[in-house]
């Protein structure tokens, strides 16, 4: 029988090798759901009945020799994505009983590729938190430890990985939210070059506001339990709007091994403070590659600074979350910018900036942001990969607090804002860089801790890569205990 803990990629390759059969993946699959899901709550909708077709479908193309790239591999997405036929409410009332009669650009594309899309995963209400809980599906857990969040927003997805109730996920991030519960969770999770992968069919926007291109910064990329099957995932994903034309070519990774690998670690900054226990698994993951033959250096930073890159994100971020937010509401956020002066980079005060964000204001970020592209791509003329946290500690616990102003993390002792959670996330999102995020070690409260890393635009494939070095040396995933059959 499958191992459904094993990677996607492994699983493929079993399939090939006829070692069961695409149904009994999907037995197997349904079965842990059976088991699993009904104390995390991370899978919200179901389509047994047209996945049973598809793996049917699947082992007759494998039988004849016509597999696809992801032939036979079960698969959730996040619920966030339209899938035809299946519930997309996002989390939010208003959408509750929407159907959509055609597939997102992205599950198109999974679909095309073999892949079997058996439900949709729990998000925060239109994806707009760092938790994952919502007023229609409720609340979905941490499976290494159940007091604890998962992580959002594509914490449904991020859980489901970890236990096996799917092969691979897609999610979408746009502050975080694939990075963070990946950190959260012990997986691999990969925020790809901005505009690589078509977002059409992303719910925010709203069905009714459909954009024709990507939002600025938004993007869509893989969760999974291995480096390898981010990139098997990438393959497929890449490319335009339209899913029957020919995947995007990206290019090779720089380097396979840590030998000769240029490595800039970026941990010590004073305006984004993180707790010991996340510190410890980024230096270790330096470390390790440093023994393998990698050059680490610890001084070497991109010519900006980091609230430079925290403000030009932060804005834009809060302004795309707000056009997905009724007009009472964001012009209630909007009315606090008067509150606050000029130069003031607390959260609530970006956040209002972004609610009010004009068409000149709009203008001065995006040319700011153009400074960002041009000092990072020098910076990846001497460095190949940066190495960071993916947010200031690990998984927290519940909290659902109405105001996401009045919750706080720890971090070493001391209370830090909850939107602190962005701060790490902002180095690439703003940059709409590529970065992925690997597992490497289990912190004291038997959580998960993992490191970010960094690569230049369009060398997705680089931090793929740096992360298969990081697993090939010992750090990867582990699955939580609950999963274990």
């Amino acid at each position: 029988m499958p191992n459904l803990l094993d990677s996607a990629s492994n699983l493929r390759a079993a399939l090939h090798r006829r070692e069961f059969s695409a149904q009994d993946l999907l037995g197997a699959t349904l079965a842990a759901i059976d088991r699993l899901n009904p104390v995390l709550n991370a899978i919200v909708q179901m389509d047994a009945a047209s996945a049973w077709h598809a793996a049917a479908d699947a082992d007759a193309r494998i039988g004849r020799g016509e597999a696809r790239p992801l032939e036979g591999l079960p698969v959730t997405i996040k619920d966030c994505f339209e899938v035809a036929g299946l519930v997309t409410s996002v989390g939010a009332p208003a959408l509750q009983n929407y159907v959509p009669k055609e597939d997102a650009s992205a599950v198109s594309r999974l679909r095309r590729a073999g892949a079997i899309v058996l439900g949709k995963t729990n998000v925060p209400l239109l994806t707009g938190d760092f938790q994952t809980y919502n007023n229609i599906y409720g609340t979905t857990k941490n499976p290494w430890n159940l007091e604890f969040s998962p992580g959002g927003s594509s914490g449904g997805a991020a859980a489901a990985i970890a236990t096996g109730m799917s092969a691979l996920e897609i999610g979408s991030d746009l502050a975080g939210s694939i990075r963070w519960p990946a950190h959260c969770c012990g997986v691999f999770g990969l925020k790809t070059t901005w505009n690589i992968v078509a977002t059409y069919g992303h719910i925010p926007p709203m069905p009714d506001m459909r954009l024709e291109r990507n939002p600025e910064l938004l993007v869509a990329g893989p969760l999974a339990r291995s480096a390898a099957d981010l990139s098997l995932a990438l393959d497929v994903l890449a490319g335009p709007r339209d899913p029957a034309m020919p995947a995007q070519i990206l290019p090779p990774a720089r380097k396979t091994s840590p030998k000769g690998l240029r490595v800039a670690l970026w941990l010590d900054e004073p305006f984004a403070p993180v707790d010991a226990t996340v510190a410890d698994a980024v230096r270790k993951a330096a470390l390790m590659l440093e023994k393998a033959g990698a050059i680490v250096e610890t001084a070497a930073r991109p010519a900006f600074s980091f609230e430079e890159a925290w403000e030009v994100s932060a804005v834009l971020v809060h302004a795309l979350i707000g056009i997905g937010l009724p007009e009472i509401i964001r012009e209630r956020l909007a009315a606090k910018d008067r509150d606050f002066l000029l130069g003031d980079l607390s959260h609530r005060a970006l956040q209002a900036r972004g609610m009010r964000l004009a068409s000149l204001d709009f203008l001065d970020i995006q040319a700011r942001r153009q400074q960002l592209h041009e000092a990072w791509a020098r910076f990846f003329e001497d460095f190949d990969v940066v190495l960071c946290p993916p947010a200031p500690t690990g998984a927290i616990r519940h909290d659902q607090r109405p105001d996401p102003h009045a919750r706080f993390l720890e971090v070493n002792g001391t209370q830090r804002p909850y939107f602190d959670l962005m701060l790490w996330a902002c180095l690439a999102t703003g940059a709409g860089l590529p970065a992925a995020v690997a597992p490497v070690m289990l912190g004291e409260d038997g959580l998960p801790r993992g490191v970010q890393i960094i690569a230049a635009s369009l060398e997705d494939r680089t931090a793929i890569a740096c992360a298969a070095m990081l697993e090939a040396l010992g750090s990867g995933f582990k699955a939580p205990p609950m999963a274990s059959p």
